[in-house]
């Protein structure tokens, strides 16, 4: 008489499979024969040590490690004897500039104190200010002036090195079926080329740890760490945005409320302090916001360097606002009109990447605002590939261009002319994945999450919600619509570690 299976082993033979990146992405199964091939039908899952959480925290340090090694020649004497070698070698970072530049070196605490020269507060956030001084704490005082600047950078990069793994554990961790989705974070060429030039990794760490809350069910905590993640750096707040149409759409105004009053007092909580008792100080972020120019990496240098009358910082904080309002409000009307409501993690995307391409400026670093809401929102190798390509010139193009600006060699550098093509290529790199992640909005079959069976994994209460306000096509769709286009699976939460490649 054969045994009755146990209710552990029919629960588990239920489970849908984790999504293998091998068998559904023609590019990564071209890759995986570096290390062998494709997965077998036969592969005995789940059975060994390194689960995807392990092995892609691995390959994070590994691929961060490969990028600190990139910052060699500057670490050597680029950052103090040679203000075009830093560029030539494209290995500049503002970490051991800022360390003497902004105080730290002489033990000034930021808000409070003003910066020696030209008598100014130091113009980050508060939460960042607070890393650069507890990085300046751990940095020794003994040795020269260099090897203390060398000494800060190494910590930095240490504490960016954490927030760097936080970030690829929890996007591998958001979509439960799709734990492999945390290699694009782990392998991406510009996370380790630009993790280490500003204090960037920091917000993204604490945005990437919210979206993971959210994805749980969890607004209070999504709330907290999302406000924290504002209060180190602006952009996380953009968020909340497409969130607002989402709990509309599913009627989850509870959820939501829950979230934005955590998302508020947590930022109350940081910044109250230093507002009430260095308002200049803190102030100093916001101002110098508004008051900065146009610059580099933004089409409005381009039109700038290529107008005889540019037009004033004012017009342009003008019209980059009137142009991001217009992004949200064709945002907003894309998650309220689609047939299918969009993913959390697409609007999140589309929505930041409104900002940078409309913004007055695009540092190398904001790439790593996108890189984790682009993984969630579109993991597709190939598209990944070519937009992490694009970003990648941009990052050679603008270090050669302040090369031929800081030498006048066109033959050490890149002319105005050759930068303004580098910008254009960031530009259309970003544009190109912001369509393919419209595309998968209106046409869900064509989005590799959906296709898998999911709805929306890192949409915590709107995965498999129900519709209870839309506008346009979607309010004419059949009343058995929203039931249908539910997954017809569910992924127990005991398996977020588990996954084949």
């Amino acid at each position: 008489m054969w045994p009755m299976p146990s209710a552990e082993s029919t629960q588990a033979s239920a489970r849908p499979e984790p999504v293998r990146p091998t068998k559904d992405d023609e590019v990564a199964a071209a890759g995986s024969e570096l290390i062998g091939g494709p997965v077998g039908r036969r592969a005995l899952l789940g059975t060994s040590w390194w689960t995807p959480v392990r092995v892609i925290a691995l390959v994070a340090i590994g691929m961060f490690a490969l990028g600190l090694v990139q910052k060699a020649p500057c670490y050597n004497g680029g950052w103090f004897f040679g203000a075009s070698s830093q560029y030539t070698h494209a290995c500049y970072s503002d970490i051991p500039h800022l360390f003497t530049g902004r105080g730290f070196a002489d033990d000034l605490v930021p808000y409070f104190d003003k910066i020696p020269g030209d008598m100014q507060y130091l113009e980050y956030p508060v939460l960042t200010g607070v890393f650069m001084e507890v990085a300046s704490w751990i940095t020794p005082g003994s040795g020269s002036l260099q090897d203390q600047q060398q000494w800060y950078w190494l910590v930095n990069a240490g504490m960016l090195m954490i927030c760097a793994v936080v970030i690829a554990v929890c996007v591998t961790r958001t979509h439960a079926r799709r734990p492999w989705d945390g290699l694009l974070i782990a392998l991406a060429p510009a996370f380790a080329l630009t993790a280490t030039i500003n204090w960037d990794l920091l917000a993204v760490a604490l945005t990437a740890a919210a979206m993971l809350m959210w994805s749980r069910s969890r607004p209070l905590a999504f709330g907290v760490l999302l406000g924290l993640a504002t209060a180190a750096k602006l952009y996380p707040f953009l968020v909340l945005g497409p969130l607002l149409v989402l709990c509309w759409r599913a009627g989850k105004w509870r959820q939501y409320g829950i979230a934005l009053t955590g998302a508020v007092v947590s930022w109350l909580v940081v910044n109250l302090p230093v507002m009430l008792f260095a308002y200049d100080g803190w102030s100093k972020f916001y101002t110098f916001s508004q008051e900065r120019g146009v610059d580099f990496g933004s089409f409005w240098l381009v039109l700038a360097q290529n107008s005889d009358d540019p037009i004033s910082t004012e017009t342009v904080n003008t019209l980059a606002m009137l142009l991001m309002l217009l992004c949200c409000a064709g945002v907003a009307a894309l998650a309220l009109t689609s047939y299918r409501r969009p993913r959390f993690a697409q609007l999140a995307f589309l929505i930041v990447a409104a900002f940078i391409l409309t913004n007055k400026v695009y540092s190398p670093q904001y790439v790593l605002w996108l890189i984790p809401l682009a993984a969630l929102a579109r993991p597709k190798w190939r598209d990944f590939l070519i937009w992490q390509a694009c970003e990648v010139a941009y990052f050679l193009g603008i270090w050669m261009y302040l090369a031929y600006t800081t030498s006048g060699d066109a033959h050490k550098g890149l002319p105005t002319d050759g930068y303004h093509w580098a910008i254009g290529l960031h530009l259309l790199g970003t544009l190109y994945l912001c369509v393919m992640v419209v595309r998968d909005i209106l046409m869900p079959d064509r989005d590799p999450v959906r296709r898998a069976g999911d709805d929306d994994p890192s949409g915590g209460v709107l995965d498999g919600a129900d519709d209870v306000f839309v506008l346009g096509r979607a309010a004419r769709r059949p009343v058995s619509a929203t039931h249908e286009d539910r997954p017809q699976v569910r992924w127990g939460t005991d398996q977020r570690n588990g996954g084949s490649l």
